[in-house]
């Protein structure tokens, strides 16, 4: 991987954040390069979902800076809907809108904030679902896909905002065992495409084999950061030792 410091499209210092008197975040630094795909891993309550919502603001980072192309996304004058057209997330639970259908969820955005008109919208979201496999279903509601169809949708929607940085929150803890491939697999193939990604996952063999590092959480701290083959297969830290069985043991006793 290039170390070049003109590669880093996401530099986060010091980043901390409270809810009162609870410190979820403490001191977070880490920096994205264009491409990498970094899976962030942890028990619950660890601060991986809290970290991932600061970064695309959805939550107000208490102190400590976010740089995202050179400049300071706390800025206060900076555009930050200039920030969220080109950072998408991936929620748990999908969040399409359920009076829609696929198509529709796929275009809305882009004619709303991108400005574009319905025409292109509609060919760069075909062009998407067509990528993830769902473009036989532009017709459907929501409510009429499976999880992993709507989880797929969720993803086209945010490749067809032409993202930089696509930021996975858990996106296959609230489906099903057997559609969880699917999304895992689509995933996959846009860390081949060369896609940026942050992905909070409790998936080790997709931080394993896909991610280009591995950053485990505990407490509000990155504890670990490193390469997956370091992390998964050649833990170091106690604490990240006893996650990693702890999993595996829960793997093993739901088989």
């Amino acid at each position: 991987m290039s170390e070049n410091v003109n590669d880093t499209i996401l530099q986060v210092s010091h980043l901390s954040k409270k809810f009162g008197d609870n410190e979820v975040l403490k001191d977070i630094n880490f920096s994205v390069k264009k491409g990498e795909v970094i899976s962030i891993i942890g028990s619950s309550g660890s601060g991986k979902s809290t970290l991932l919502r600061c970064l695309n603001l959805l939550e107000e980072p208490t102190s400590g800076d976010i740089i995202y192309k050179g400049k300071s996304i706390l800025n206060r004058h900076y555009k930050v809907s200039h920030y969220r057209a080109e950072v998408g997330m991936v929620f748990q639970q999908f969040n399409l809108f359920k009076n829609m259908n696929v198509l529709r969820n796929c275009t809305i955005g882009q004619e709303k904030i991108l400005k574009r008109s319905k025409k292109e919208a509609e060919e760069i979201a075909l062009a998407n679902l067509e990528r993830v496999g769902v473009a036989p279903y532009i017709h459907a509601k929501p409510h009429q896909l499976s999880g992993g169809q709507q989880q797929r949708v969720a993803i086209a929607r945010a490749l067809s905002m032409d993202n930089e940085i696509l930021l996975f929150d858990e996106p296959t803890s609230a489906l099903d065992p057997e559609m969880v491939g699917e999304v895992l697999e689509t995933m996959t193939q846009l860390a081949r495409e060369g896609l940026t990604m942050i992905v909070v996952t409790h998936e080790m063999d997709f931080a394993r084999d896909v991610s280009t590092r591995v950053c485990f959480m505990e407490h509000g701290v990155i504890v670990v950061d490193d390469v997956p083959e370091e992390v998964i297969n050649n833990p170091q830290n106690p604490r990240l030792k006893e996650f990693l069985s702890r999993y595996l043991s829960d793997r093993i006793a739901s088989e």
